[in-house]
This record gives C-alpha cells, sequence and structure tokens, in this order.
C-alpha cells in the first residue's frame, strides 16, 4: 500500500478534476437522472436482478449515480470512492433527490479501517478495478465485506481494450503484465466539456483469468463470466455505435473484446 501511496495520490488528483466536469456533461446527464432515469446498464440491470431489500456495497462508484439507482430499486447502498469531490457530488445528490444512501470517501484497499459491516452484495462497474495495483487484495477486500452465501458483481471493460491505442489502432500495452504500473501524461477526459484538464495518471491491467482466481482463492465461487464485443458508453475514441448503448471497437473490421461480466458467491 505505501509504495503504491504516490499512484493513489496522482489518480485522486486526476479523478478530483474529473469529477468537476463529468458532474456538469452532457454524457452523464445529471438532470435526467434526477428526473428518474437510470444509469444503470442493460447487461446490468439483466444479471443482477435481485436488490430489492439487499444492502450492497458500491466500491470505487465515482458521484454515485449508478448507487442511487440501486437504491431506487429498494436497496440499502453504500457507496465507496477514492475522490473527495466525487463523494461531495454524490452525498449532495441522494439529498436532493431524496434518495437514502451512504457514502465513504476512502481508497477501497484500506475501506477495512473504516466500515467494519458485511452485505449482501459487492458491486463494481466499469472502469474500476484499473486503478488498483492488487487483484488479490481487491478480491480478499471482496471478501471480507461479503455475508456468506452473498453476492460479488463485477461488470468491467475488457483487458484487451486496454491494451490498444484508441487513435492508431496499435498495441501499447501487454496484456500478461500482473503488478506492472502504467504511467500516462492525460489531457481532457473520456466526456464533453474537459478542456484544459492535464494530470498524470496510473493504472494497472488485470487479466480475467487473475481476477477469477483471485475471487476463488478467497472463498468466492463463480457463477459466471461473460464476455461482450461491445461497450454501453461511448468514452473511447474511434467507437462505432451497433445498437442502442451497444458501441463496438472494431480491429480489421472486427469487433474485438470490450467488457466482460463476472458473478460470484461467498461460501
Amino acid at each position: 500500500m505505501e509504495n503504491n501511496k504516490k499512484y493513489f495520490e496522482a489518480n485522486k488528483f486526476a479523478w478530483d478534476q474529473r469529477t468537476e466536469v463529468h458532474v456538469k456533461s452532457d454524457f452523464y446527464n445529471v438532470e435526467a437522472f434526477k428526473n428518474g432515469a437510470s444509469t444503470l446498464e442493460p447487461m446490468v440491470k439483466d444479471e443482477l436482478t435481485e436488490v430489492k431489500d439487499k444492502s450492497i456495497l458500491h466500491l470505487q462508484c465515482h458521484f454515485g449515480m449508478d448507487t442511487l439507482s440501486l437504491a431506487r430499486m429498494g436497496a440499502k447502498v453504500t457507496g465507496v470512492d477514492l475522490s473527495s469531490k466525487s463523494i461531495e457530488f454524490a452525498e449532495s445528490l441522494s439529498k436532493e433527490c431524496q434518495i437514502p444512501a451512504r457514502f465513504i470517501q476512502s481508497n477501497v484497499l484500506t475501506l477495512k479501517e473504516t466500515l467494519d459491516e458485511k452485505f449482501d452484495i459487492v458491486f463494481t462497474s466499469f472502469g474500476a478495478i484499473c486503478w488498483l495495483p492488487n487483484i488479490d487484495e481487491w478480491a480478499e477486500i471482496v471478501s471480507h465485506f461479503l455475508k456468506p452465501g452473498g453476492t460479488i458483481y463485477l461488470a468491467e471493460f475488457h483487458p484487451y481494450l486496454y491494451m490498444w491505442d484508441w487513435d492508431s489502432k496499435e498495441i501499447m500495452y501487454p496484456y500478461f503484465c500482473k503488478g506492472q504500473v502504467f504511467h500516462e501524461k492525460a489531457e481532457g477526459t473520456y466526456t464533453d466539456g474537459d478542456k484544459g484538464l492535464s494530470y498524470d495518471e496510473y493504472f494497472w491491467i488485470h487479466a480475467i483469468s487473475d481476477v477469477h482466481t483471485a475471487l476463488q482463492n478467497n472463498n468466492i465461487n463463480i457463477e459466471f463470466l461473460h464476455e461482450f464485443d461491445y461497450t454501453p458508453h461511448e468514452c473511447l475514441s474511434n467507437l462505432e455505435k451497433r445498437a442502442d448503448r451497444e458501441f463496438v471497437y472494431k480491429i480489421n473490421g472486427h469487433a474485438i473484446p470490450a467488457v466482460f461480466s463476472m458473478k460470484g458467491c461467498k461460501q
């Protein structure tokens, strides 16, 4: 944890900046959410169906719209994020929309220092685990916070997608790189209204097999693993829209793996 302190500090600064832009963007469309729209993606709604009256821990929740969407479905929710700006806005959104929720500003990997509770469901989605250096530590945290018989549901960008430079369509990063940190000097963000942003970011690529094995090693039986050739988010350059909420990234005319989902049950 201490060895990665500078990476977490840089990423917190990056996401604090991003949040200031994201909450005003058309991409996130906060006004639609305030008017009742759910931000949960179709695949999430299809695969995580029983949430009413469940306690849900949403790890890396950004500014909480997915968390609050789950609350609207009857769940008792707790959202956690590294960014203080994200948590600040999530709390104000919860209050404005009168949706009960609890939000905690914390690094996921040190969450046990702040939270002492067990949950029916641990939920993580899209662009989350790449900000964590050790997927084994993450899986231990997931297992720690799950009740026996509880569910982990993860919907994430496919690690194969991270290998590519989205503009040049050339491979930039390796797939098998456990523990290796990557650095980019980023300009802007993936939404509209991003002019003027500049920051360093550090990320890690976790092979699907590593995610699967880490959860299994922490007493979680994997119920399914699904892969998709599209992303529901138009958040990368050179994506082609195939259908509503389906955007594909093509190499030589073929859509590559873009998203995966995984569901498991704690023994």
